[in-house]
């Protein structure tokens, strides 16, 4: 009798880079061909945006232009929101 070897099974070490939606859906940034995996973006892309790195970030930023920080109040961050409302020392 031939004796049977059980099927090893290779352990994932990582979580699997996976496309959503069969491989059909692009990734939403400009050029960029890969299919999308999670916020329209591929892996690449996605990684970007939780860094902030990408226009769109996972935070609500200040509305002065060119400044990226995360808001503190009224829709400014720390800094701005210091300078625009000083309270005079008088």
């Amino acid at each position: 009798m031939a004796e049977a070897t059980p099927t090893t099974q290779k352990k994932l070490t990582h979580w699997p880079r996976t496309a959503k939606g069969g491989g059909k859906k692009a990734c939403t940034v400009e050029g960029c061909k890969r299919p999308y995996r999670a916020k329209n973006y591929c892996f690449f892309h996605f990684k970007q945006w939780r860094q902030g790195d990408l226009p769109h970030s996972r935070y609500r930023t200040c509305s002065k232009p060119e400044c990226r920080i995360k808001t503190f109040k009224a829709g400014l961050c720390e800094k701005h929101h210091g300078e625009a409302f000083k309270k005079d020392a008088a």
